[in-house]
């Protein structure tokens, strides 16, 4: 019997699953998707076993992460349902379905954790906010949830209210940071840098940066002040930026994004 399954196998699915075998052994994943012929050459790839059905892959693990998108989850769930007990811990990665809807759907005495890890988990790097109920689970289960989402990157847990905002901070924004990379490389190639070594020099600047705030501890500005020096180049750019409207265009994707989040 495994100690994880993954049911959906998509682009975050497949994520956690390469950021779990950074911790644990073939023998303890096991998956599923709707996809079969995708799960057979995943399995051939990865070495680790899949599941012929939802309900097969919720029995043999104890940990079930369930990273399918909303509009799926209730034949998800429906499959699912007589499967799990009270020994399970079901793992919700969808954005927008709270802790209670996934109850009434598989039963109040059910244990579950919300999550919304992202897409650089497939290295490593991802970040994750989780929310669960304390007091529902054991020392040794709350450092199993623990290891599991350190294995995809750094973690945090939050109230389950701020679930929302946490797709906005971490969940959807690796798409804008792409986004804001091409931009960047693209200002570069105007000017004649060659495009793979524009990628290459804004990619890792992002990453850079991202360390230094991370690392130092500083404030974001404080950092972006050391940058600026009077009269120079860099405000200059700053000062654009700033006519352009790039802090408000960044926080109005982060409304568009919660209240989509609401829809759900």
């Amino acid at each position: 019997m495994a100690k994880i399954g993954i049911i959906g196998i998509g682009n975050m699915g497949f994520a956690i699953l390469k950021g779990l075998l950074k911790t644990y052994g073939k023998e303890d994943i096991i998956f599923t998707d709707v996809n079969k012929e995708r799960c057979a050459q995943i399995s051939s790839e990865m070495g680790v076993a899949y599941a012929e059905s939802n309900a097969r892959c919720a029995s043999q693990a104890k940990y079930v992460v369930l990273a399918v998108k909303p509009q799926y989850f209730d034949p998800v769930l429906s499959d699912i349902r007589n499967e799990v007990t009270e020994d399970h811990v079901i793992i919700s990665i969808a954005p927008g379905i709270t802790t209670a809807q996934l109850k009434e759907k598989l039963g109040e005495e059910k244990r579950m954790v919300r999550a919304m890890p992202n897409t650089p988990a497939l290295l490593g790097e991802g970040m994750t906010g989780v929310c669960y109920d304390e007091k529902a689970f054991s020392q040794e289960e709350k450092e199993t949830i623990g290891d599991i989402f350190r294995s995809l990157g750094r973690m945090r847990i939050v109230e389950e209210r701020l679930m929302n905002a946490v797709v906005c901070a971490s969940g959807s924004s690796p798409a804008y940071v792409y986004m804001f990379i091409e931009a960047l490389a693209d200002g570069a190639v105007k000017y004649g840098l060659p495009r793979d070594a524009a990628y290459e020099m804004a990619a890792q600047t992002v990453l850079g940066s991202a360390r230094m705030v991370l690392e130092t501890g500083e404030h974001p500005g404080a950092l972006k002040d050391k940058v600026c020096s009077p009269g120079g180049t860099t405000i200059e750019g700053v000062s654009a930026l700033e006519e352009s409207g790039f802090r408000s265009a960044v926080i109005k994707a982060a409304d568009a994004c919660f209240k989509k989040c609401e829809k759900l």
